[in-house]
């Protein structure tokens, strides 16, 4: 293929834009695919895309459009997501900024535009959605152009729900986004962008062809790993998987060669030729830094296997989620896994259990904090039950973040208020247009981890989104709460809290206890205790049993013996009895603030 004739891009835009609407649009336009054979979100593979409307993995595919080689590679809208857009724009040359006509520019439409800008590629700004009743073009086109800087022409309009304007947009593709560069006779350079792992054929391993051509049976090595392999099978998406004996400088396509080992292909690496290896691997990508960090573990004991192994493989494809074993009293063995935001937390926790039909217990989400040690040697803390002696601490630090929340300017007061209970730092207000309005805050990441979200859909009626960017470490009140069931402390309900909320936070967690802790023959006490010093208490009820059932009338003293027999028997059952806490309880502590 004349590579002046292949153009890689992508499409980029705030969650539920119509971005994956738009890429089935184009695939029917151009012929990818038959009307018999279309279907809603046809890049969106995994049942949970599906079901939700939102894209979580990148996927690419290759349309032949009159006698070009247009290669998409699909993207994700979500903040959780981030890391699987900056992938798909490191194999693209232009990208296609796509914007509601009905909502306009959104939080995460400006932080997908910022990490095109970075890359130096050709944005394409087009306005979706136009056929809708309360859609507003004209001053959509007007907020874009103040973010963009763009000429107004150069915007376009369509329609992906009854294809008005597709036309445009493929012709745009065609003639604004530029070719793919690369040095003539130049070794092979290939970018690994994505890989999954199947049972029969190991590693699959999507990569990018920057320089040279790779060719079934070539010998390649794996740059990063320094590993050999031979090319078994190549292929395209087309969008259905079609095997090719050769791809091209410029395309995008997949490999399999027999690769069992899923840690030999990291996400980023450069694949080149064993024989004629190229001098320096590409730039590859920044690693993610996991943000919100749980603890999972197997409800059955015996799938602690079958969890690790399951973990390795959603690792594979991805890459921006890590674990370690640990091992809790009071749940066993099981992993301490760190997650790019509460979403995608959620979402590895569904695949684990849909696709590798396994039974999980997840402990309450925390940040990863910083403490300076009197000795002046730093510690990175991930699980609260390692925070140290207090007298070894000198500060105690939190992760902070930039939020940029897009609302209507009518439901200013009460976001602010909001961000104000969340201890936020107020930066500025900037007008997008006279209606709507941009705030910048700056706020730990421990308080926008469980309801900020839905707080703030609620408060706007749903009309104000949300991005934020991590910005470093602040020090504040920080305490370790812990919770006692019968004076016994539970390592999976210890958790790291601002001093100020921290009784609050107790009795909200020992209450939701009380309700979800079955009743024993003897009485449970749950308290929620910083160091020695008890804040909160709730107590559940002995169930009652009465001793003196059997007693028709007679002295009252036999009566007295009976109970103080059951008293003493309700003492010692307590001393020596041990409270099974059901899933629920744990379930139940990840919705208390």
């Amino acid at each position: 293929m004349d590579i002046t004739k292949i153009r890689n891009f992508s499409i980029i835009a705030h969650i539920d834009h119509g971005k994956s609407t738009l890429a089935d649009r184009i695939l029917l336009y151009t012929g990818a695919i038959t009307q018999r054979e279309f279907r809603e979100q046809i890049l969106d593979d995994m049942d949970l895309e599906r079901e939700r409307g939102i894209t979580i993995k990148a996927r690419a595919v290759r349309i032949r459009y009159k006698d070009y080689e247009l290669n998409l590679i699909d993207t994700p809208g979500h903040v959780d997501f981030t890391y699987e857009v900056s992938k798909s724009l490191a194999a693209c040359e232009g990208v296609i900024l796509l914007v509601d006509a009905s909502q306009g520019i959104e939080a995460q439409t400006i932080s997908n535009l910022y990490l095109a800008l970075e890359r130096d590629l050709t944005i394409i700004p087009v306005m979706s959605k136009t056929d809708l009743q309360h859609a507003d073009p004209d001053k959509v086109r007007k907020e874009i152009v103040n973010i963009l800087g763009c000429a107004e022409d150069e915007i376009l309009k369509c329609s992906a729900k009854t294809g008005e304007g597709i036309e445009d947009v493929v012709q745009a593709i065609l003639d604004r986004i530029p070719a793919p560069k690369s040095e003539e006779n130049s070794p092979l350079k290939c970018l690994v962008f994505d890989s999954v792992f199947e049972s029969y054929r190991g590693v699959i391993t999507y990569f990018r062809v920057m320089d040279g051509e790779i060719k079934i049976g070539d010998k390649i090595r794996l740059m990063g790993v320094n590993k050999q392999f031979e090319v078994e099978q190549l292929g395209i998406f087309n969008p259905k998987p079609q095997d090719v004996t050769a791809i091209g400088k410029g395309s995008v396509g997949f490999l399999t060669a027999h690769i069992r080992n899923v840690s030999d292909v990291r996400i980023g690496d450069t694949i080149t030729h064993q024989n004629s290896p190229c001098e320096k691997m590409l730039a590859g990508y920044k690693e993610p830094k996991p943000m919100v960090f749980c603890g999972l573990y197997p409800l059955n004991t015996k799938d602690f296997t079958s969890l690790r192994d399951a973990l390795e493989k959603l690792h594979l494809n991805d890459s921006s989620f890590v674990f370690e074993p640990e091992t809790s009293h009071s749940l066993g063995f099981g992993f301490r896994c760190g997650f790019l935001g509460l979403l995608h937390m959620e979402i590895v926790q569904q695949r684990l259990e849909r696709e590798f039909d396994l039974q999980l217990l997840v402990t309450a989400p925390n940040v990863i904090y910083k403490i300076i040690k009197t000795n002046g040697k730093e510690m990175m803390l991930e699980n609260p039950t390692k925070v140290p002696n207090p007298s070894e601490i000198a500060s105690f630090q939190e992760p902070y973040i930039a939020a940029t929340i897009i609302l209507p300017s009518d439901f200013l007061g009460a976001l602010m208020q909001l961000c104000q209970e969340r201890r936020g730092i107020y930066k500025s207000t900037e007008y997008i247009d006279p209606t709507r309005a941009m705030l910048h805050y700056e706020m730990p990441l421990s308080e926008v981890l469980i309801d900020f979200y839905d707080k703030l859909k609620s408060l706007s009626r749903g009309y104000a989104s949300f991005n934020y960017d991590f910005i470093g470490y602040k020090e504040s009140k920080l305490v370790k709460l812990d919770i006692l069931i019968n004076a016994e402390p539970v390592d999976a309900f210890s958790t790291i809290v601002f001093k100020d909320q921290a009784y609050e936070r107790g009795k909200a967690l020992a209450e939701k206890l009380k309700e979800v802790i079955p009743r024993q023959m003897f009485e449970i006490a749950i308290q929620a205790a910083i160091g020695s010093k008890i804040i909160a208490r709730e107590s559940v009820r002995a169930i009652k049993k009465d001793v003196t059932a059997k007693c028709y009338g007679g002295d009252i003293s036999r009566k007295r013996k009976l109970w103080d027999k059951q008293k003493e028997g309700k003492k010692k059952m307590k001393q020596v009895g041990k409270v099974e806490l059901p899933p629920e309880a744990f379930v139940s502590v990840l919705k208390i603030r």
